[in-house]
């Protein structure tokens, strides 16, 4: 089995470093200096292609694409001072709670 959250943590890594790289050369930076929009924008097409991918039925398309869309939640994630570690953190928090009443628990924060 593959350590998912070692490659997470790599690929936080790296997307870190790139933030100052030179827009011109990084994709990671061109994204990360346009904006919380532009990582939007690219965040929903990611999404929609996941979304096609699923209606296709085909596993490696869905398996691709969904790398593609973990990769920009990530660059979100740096765009916000956010780590893997916080997402990781509040998912721990949950484990073991009903989704329903968990919903319900935010409901009434």
């Amino acid at each position: 089995m593959i350590d998912t959250s070692s490659i997470l943590f790599r690929l936080a890594g790296t997307i870190e470093a790139r933030r100052l790289a030179d827009p011109a050369s990084s994709y990671v930076a061109k994204l990360l200096h346009g904006g919380q929009d532009r990582i939007l924008k690219k965040l929903a097409e990611e999404s929609a292609e996941v979304l096609m991918a699923s209606k296709d039925g085909d596993r490696k398309h869905i398996t691709g694409e969904m790398a593609d869309l973990w990769f920009h939640c990530l660059i979100l994630l740096a765009h916000h001072g956010l780590s893997p570690d916080n997402v990781l953190a509040e998912l721990e928090r949950r484990e073991g709670l009903s989704g329903i009443d968990e919903k319900a628990a935010r409901k009434t924060e």
